[in-house]
């Protein structure tokens, strides 16, 4: 394979601790790794120096760029979407062009550079309520652009491909699904030492379901404490995440009314770097969210031996397989007979486990970076 000087979008990797923020860091990561022949060069409006960043940073042919003129330093926004980033990139050689968080330079197709987008999911159209009317707009136009004006367009699940081509209209031949995996902490084992730090730490009951993600009505978390009502008393639910739209104070005042805080602990304040443990700790991972664009924390779920249950409805069964039960979104009971199972039945268990566990294989490293690289090498010729 010749050597390519390859540009990214860098804004997320070097600016968002969470969600596109790392999906960016561990494109970067994966193929400076495994294709170190390439240059990657990250362009992004501001530099961060923090240790993400300084890791990505430390890889030999990654580099870090930013406005490369006095003007487009002072107006390093409209540097990022149009002109100033296109021509910069023709000055630097970059061959392809890949926008890391479903946007791309207004006026890429114009510049003659090949490039790939990557549309992470379509929430605020299928959901719509969860967004205001103006970020709905701007997210539409954004995203609508990059996905007709990209050389091609990669999605992160079957889910979103059906979006795109549903409601922005996109050739399915346009359009290549590769999955992400999941941080590789997740796959190594917790020690008890450890184990043991982080239950007294937040104070993590013995027999619990461990549900992360923001407190919100799409990650319906209302469901599950609704399902704590039809289980044994002795099972907890361990809610981890901070709240939004007023979603966790109509989540306590339905704990209150029905009479469970010995048994739903609230947990805002978790750094990411505990999670491995609270996972190895629970009896059951819980991720019922309305729609998703893949579903993140079922595989690290399902990477710490822990069965998940899920929603039907989005992308859920794609990330989960065999390693998760899925119920419907507006059920309880459905949720509590799931997790009755699950708590009871060891065999169903332990063979949810190992079935997961092979099934997230296909989330691998290796596949993911052949899979972007198998897209470039399309757009290319």
């Amino acid at each position: 394979m010749e050597h390519l000087n390859i540009g990214f979008d860098a804004k997320r990797a070097v600016a968002n601790n969470t969600g596109l923020g790392n999906y960016s860091r561990l494109v970067v990561d994966v193929l400076s790794d495994l294709y170190p022949m390439h240059n990657y060069m990250l362009y992004a409006p501001h530099t961060h120096n923090t240790e993400r960043v300084r890791t990505l940073l430390s890889r030999p042919n990654v580099q870090l760029l930013g406005p490369d003129t006095n003007l487009w330093q002072h107006a390093s926004a409209i540097w990022r979407v149009r002109n100033g980033i296109t021509r910069q990139l023709a000055r630097n050689g970059v061959q392809l062009f890949h926008g890391l968080s479903n946007e791309l330079p207004l006026d890429i197709a114009r510049s003659g550079i090949p490039s790939v987008v990557t549309i992470h999911d379509l929430i605020f159209r299928r959901c719509p309520e969860g967004y205001k009317a103006i970020d709905r707009q701007i997210y539409d136009y954004k995203f609508r652009h990059a996905a007709l004006n990209a050389s091609h367009v990669i999605a992160i699940s079957e889910c979103t491909k059906r979006d795109l081509i549903d409601l922005y209209h996109i050739p399915e031949s346009k359009i290549s699904v590769v999955y992400q995996g999941c941080n590789p902490v997740f796959t190594r084992p917790v020690s008890p030492e450890r184990q043991a730090a982080v239950k007294k730490q937040f104070d993590l009951p013995d027999t619990f379901i461990a549900m992360v993600g923001t407190i919100e009505p799409r990650k319906n978390q209302l469901l599950a404490v609704r399902a704590m009502s039809y289980l044994t008393k002795d099972v907890s639910l361990v809610i981890i995440g901070r709240g939004r739209m007023g979603y966790d104070d109509l989540i306590r005042r339905e704990i209150r009314r029905l009479n469970l805080e010995q048994r739903v602990k609230i947990l805002p304040f978790v750094e990411s770097c505990f999670l491995p443990a609270v996972y190895s700790l629970a009896t059951i991972a819980a991720y019922p969210s309305r729609y998703e664009g893949f579903g993140i924390p079922v595989i690290e779920a399902i990477n710490s031996g822990t069965p998940v249950i899920a929603a039907t409805g989005s992308c859920l069964e794609e990330a989960g397989g065999p390693g998760a039960l899925y119920v419907r979104p507006d059920f309880p009971n459905e949720f509590a007979d799931a997790a009755s199972r699950l708590l009871f039945d060891t065999q169903l268990r332990a063979d949810m486990v190992r079935a997961g566990k092979e099934w997230v294989q296909r989330f691998s490293r290796s596949n993911f970076a052949n899979g972007i690289m198998d897209v470039y090498q399309s757009v290319l010729g």
